[in-house]
């Protein structure tokens, strides 16, 4: 069933900031301008702001016309921020004094890709369920290592709506408009954009470890698993040889025969390949990512990193 405001026009915005993705703020967008098609009415307004009220290009260089952020007493029911690349770029205190007010005047305040990093930094995510696009989420962590974002493709709670980004405000959008207009209708609006299977909210943003690592053995399953979550601590073979439920022998053979990889090669490429993204998102020292990546010190964590990227931790950076 409609909710009654269903009557109403809602104005949702969206905070675009420099570098955000397009296919994020256009999955979350153009779901609107469908429904106002379908209904025969504008049922959602759509505002589009940026720092500064500047155009606000997207990764691929397109610009999209913004105005300045919105002040007290804007209207807005929602507001979306989108962001993209690195969370090193997003230092804008306009956007995030502009979200703690939207907040205290009762905004519904969303975040989409990296955008739930700025809702962070705003101070409104605490005690919250929430998410955000598994490449930022490293540097969530760090920063914020009080907060416990979660893999999910999108996460309602209450007045906080956070998305993973890239095709998954689809099926965000279709639960946004299916609580406002019904599901039949909502159904109308994925059936627009041929989205035939909405995603749950909780589907996994990434593919599975299966279909990543192209392994079915269960053991083997299990530690891979278990390595990307002891990132900073590793756990050595024993230890991830009683995971799989094999000898620490066998478990040899298995990374051997079915990786082309030794244990340890394959655990340390999985560490530097956070350490690379948290060089390219992080405000962290090349010290701070050595130790949070499980390295033992900044040279062992440089010499490791030069043979696998080529380059030294420094230059990734600079780059």
């Amino acid at each position: 069933m409609a909710s009654i405001d269903a009557r109403n026009t809602q104005t949702i915005g969206f905070i675009l900031i420099p570098g955000f993705a397009l296919m994020s703020f256009a999955s979350a967008s153009e779901p609107l301008r469908a429904a106002n098609l379908l209904a025969g009415r504008e049922i959602y307004r759509i505002s589009i702001f940026s720092p500064g009220g500047a155009p606000a290009v997207s990764s691929g260089g397109v610009p999209v016309p913004a105005e300045p952020l919105p002040g007290r007493g804007s209207g807005l029911g929602t507001v979306f921020v989108c962001a993209g690349g690195s969370p090193r770029d997003w230092d804008y205190p306009s956007v995030l004094a502009c979200l703690r007010q939207l907040a205290r005047e009762g905004v519904r305040i969303g975040g989409i890709s990296g955008g739930p990093y700025l809702l962070a930094a705003a101070g409104l995510m605490a005690e919250r369920d929430f998410t955000i696009h598994w490449e930022h989420a490293p540097a969530l962590l760090e920063a914020f290592p009080a907060l416990s974002p979660r893999q999910a493709r999108f996460v309602v709670d209450g007045n906080r709506i956070t998305c993973g980004g890239g095709i998954a405000p689809l099926d965000m959008m279709h639960v946004l408009i299916s609580e406002r207009m019904g599901a039949d209708f909502a159904r109308r609006v994925s059936d627009w954009y041929l989205h035939t299977e909405v995603g749950e909210p909780a589907a996994p943003q990434r593919g599975s470890l299966a279909e990543r690592y192209g392994v079915h053995h269960p053991g083997l399953l299990s530690v891979l698993e278990k390595m990307e979550e002891t990132i900073e601590m590793p756990l050595d073979r024993t230890a991830m040889a009683r995971i799989a439920g094999v000898t620490p022998r066998h478990l040899n053979r298995l990374f051997a025969r079915q990786l082309g990889s030794t244990f340890l090669d394959q655990y340390r490429r999985i560490r530097l390949q956070t350490a690379r993204r948290l060089l390219e998102q992080s405000p962290l020292s090349i010290s701070e990512i050595a130790i949070a990546t499980g390295f033992s010190s900044g040279a062992h964590f440089a010499r490791a990193y030069r043979s696998l990227y080529g380059v030294a931790p420094g230059d990734t950076r600079q780059a």
